[in-house]
């Protein structure tokens, strides 16, 4: 095992994306502070944009490339994780290589029965894969990684399958009160995570940063990075909440001209309650710290919290 895993890390591959001068989440963050004085944003630190390419991975590598995203986020804020992660070559491997660190990860145990679903292989496939492989793969550097499943209670049970999508279709559609209303725990979650007392001001007082990682984000079609969260707060004092996200399916240029430009940046990046129209949702997301021996044999089981919608 130690032989295979020196091997990848000599052979493995730099993941191509298109480098955003002086960084995308600090376009971002300049967008959300020119925004009416009713609003507040919680962000996550640096992320990369990974988008699906044409001829590679579209249609597929959704998974793929927001473990990418997520992987950016840790290399760049977390000293522990980047000496731990691939082998201590301080960069995001490419899809192959990725396929390649997850196939190791099950051959050490990590998330034994998703290992079985893929009959122990996915090297040079185009196979999907979901927030629970992401989990196996950065388990296997001993990173605290943690799974949420938001669903109705007849679902608990059962395992969250996970389908790619070429995509990004939950776009805003009108939907039942009731729906808004159980579709808000995830809201809840999610500000609630990002506005936890790690979280530090910065610059702006209507933007904050977080010391969390970002989350990744499935559903059955499609997967994306929930990089923040913005409240805005209506006239009778009701809050409005809008995910901030990347989605792996939008072309790095096109949103980085927007945000540049603030002008259209809103429909890429903001999706308000009314858009989740799944009737599952899984997110992982990343403590801090590394995990000794014994924790690690816990990390081997892939399990999560659920939460009812």
């Amino acid at each position: 095992m130690d032989e295979k895993i020196s091997c990848l890390v000599d052979l493995q591959r730099r993941g191509e994306f298109y480098k955003v001068e002086k960084g995308l989440m600090e376009l971002l963050r300049n967008c959300l502070e020119s925004e009416a004085e009713n609003s507040r944003s919680i962000l996550s630190g640096y992320v990369d944009h990974f988008q699906s390419l044409e001829f590679e991975d579209v249609g597929w590598g959704c998974g793929w490339r927001n473990t990418q995203m997520l992987s950016s986020h840790l290399l760049a804020q977390r000293p522990e994780a980047r000496e731990a992660m691939f082998g201590g070559s301080g960069f995001v491997p490419d899809i192959l290589s990725l396929q390649r660190w997850l196939e190791i990860a099950w051959e050490r145990g990590f998330d034994a029965p998703g290992s079985d679903q893929f009959n122990h292989a996915i090297y040079g496939s185009k196979k999907w894969i979901g927030a629970t492989e992401c989990a196996a793969l950065l388990r296997s550097f001993g990173l605290r990684v943690r799974v949420v499943d938001f669903g109705p209670k007849e679902s608990e049970a059962l395992y969250l399958s996970v389908h790619g999508s070429k995509n990004s279709g939950d776009r805003a559609v009108s939907s039942s009160a009731k729906q808004n209303e159980g579709h808000q725990v995830l809201m809840d979650f999610v500000w609630n995570y990002f506005s936890h007392k790690d979280t530090v001001q910065f610059g702006h007082k209507r933007v904050l940063i977080s010391e969390k990682t970002p989350l990744y984000f499935q559903h059955d079609g499609h997967s994306r990075t929930i990089v923040g969260i913005q409240v805005k707060y209506q006239r009778s004092g009701t809050p409005q909440y809008n995910l901030l996200v990347l989605d792996p399916a939008h072309r790095t240029a096109a949103l980085e001209r927007s945000l540049r430009v603030k002008v259209g940046w809103q429909k890429f990046i903001k999706r308000g309650v009314h858009t989740l129209k799944k009737p599952q949702y899984q997110l992982c997301y990343v403590d801090p710290g590394i995990a000794g021996e014994e924790e690690m044999e816990k990390l081997k089981t892939i399990d999560s919290v659920f939460l009812e919608f």
